[in-house]
This record gives C-alpha cells, sequence and structure tokens, in this order.
C-alpha cells in the first residue's frame, strides 16, 4: 500500500468536490440552478440507460469521460453553452484547470485522465463521440424540463450540438425527441 499515492488520490477528490458548487446555466424542474456535477451524473445516467443502443463501445470508457469531461471545471468555473464562442480558449484554459486540478495524482492516473479528456475533447474515439453526443443530448433535455427564466432562449436548442448528435441513430433519434420538447417550449414562451 503507497500512503503518498492514496494520500495525492484524496486531495484530487477534495478538489474535484469543488464541482458541486459550480453552477451552470441550466434550470431543474424546480427552478434551482444545476451544478456541472449534478450534469455530469445524469449524463452518466443517459450512458447507462442508453447501453444497448451503444453496441459495439466500451461503456466503461464512455461513462469515465462522461465523469471527467467537466472536471477542470472545478477551477474556474462553467461557460454556458451560449456564451462559448465569446471564449475560443475555452479547451484550452479547461485543460490546464485539469492539469492543476490533476496534480496530486500519480503520474499513471493523472496521464490517463488527461488522456480521457483530450479523447473526449477532440471526440477522436468512437466512445469519445457518444459521450460528446450524450453531453449535447444531455444539456438539451435540461434545457427542456428547466423551470426556466421568462427570457431563457429555447431556440439556442435547435442548433446546438446538431454535429455531435447527428454522429449516430440513437443520437439522432434522441435529438428529433427533444427538439419536439423545444418547439414546445417556444410555443409556451409565446
Amino acid at each position: 500500500m503507497d500512503l503518498e499515492k492514496i494520500s495525492g488520490r484524496l486531495e484530487f477528490l477534495r478538489e474535484a468536490e469543488k464541482l458541486k458548487d459550480v453552477l451552470r446555466s441550466a434550470h431543474t424542474s424546480s427552478g434551482r440552478t444545476e451544478s456541472t456535477a449534478e450534469h455530469s451524473w445524469r449524463l452518466c445516467l443517459m450512458a447507462i440507460v442508453f447501453a444497448d443502443e451503444l453496441a459495439g463501445l466500451d461503456l466503461l470508457k464512455v461513462l469515465r469521460m462522461c465523469v471527467i469531461h467537466d472536471l477542470g471545471e472545478a477551477i474556474n468555473g462553467d461557460i454556458p453553452a451560449v456564451d462559448q464562442a465569446a471564449f475560443p480558449d475555452k479547451s484550452e484554459q479547461e485543460r490546464n484547470d485539469l492539469l492543476l486540478l490533476t496534480r496530486s495524482l500519480d503520474n499513471t492516473l493523472r496521464n490517463e485522465i488527461l488522456a480521457l479528456w483530450d479523447d473526449y475533447e477532440n471526440a477522436r474515439s468512437a466512445e469519445a463521440k457518444a459521450a460528446k453526443a450524450l453531453d449535447k443530448l444531455e444539456t438539451l433535455l435540461q434545457h427542456t424540463q428547466g423551470h426556466n427564466p421568462a427570457d431563457f432562449d429555447y431556440r439556442f436548442n435547435l442548433t446546438y450540438g446538431k454535429k455531435h448528435t447527428s454522429a449516430a441513430p440513437i443520437f439522432a433519434a434522441l435529438r428529433a425527441l427533444i427538439d419536439q420538447d423545444t418547439h414546445a417550449r417556444i410555443q409556451q414562451a409565446k
């Protein structure tokens, strides 16, 4: 047993806990602002629920990506999807934040987390493409079921993440159903 390695991992977990307090622009169905940790939890749940539609993929790898994809936000917070175009260095910032967050980990685990994040961020593997599509879909789903402010821009949903959600028939089907909900929310907001 390597107590130094265990201690470093505990320190990492203490730092990662900050993700529970990082708020997103989405709202829960009760109107409370959603945390990044809550988003990541339901993203993992989506991967589990649709695992049978992800045949041939390494589900553990998909789940690991879902858990770590937003970890860097524990340092400098979330940039809302609607604002991301104004932050061209978002990816670089999140990776640097992830490097800082994982500094207490042993090199093997740190490199493993960084490799998963890099794969996800660049959508290299089939698992990364699935995690990326599910990430976009979870965001859209939350937007359609959240008790949102009166000025919430539901039209944003109709274009957000299309590149990723058209990657496989299951994602396109989910997208179509969520888009129906988006159209309903647009009509309600009128």
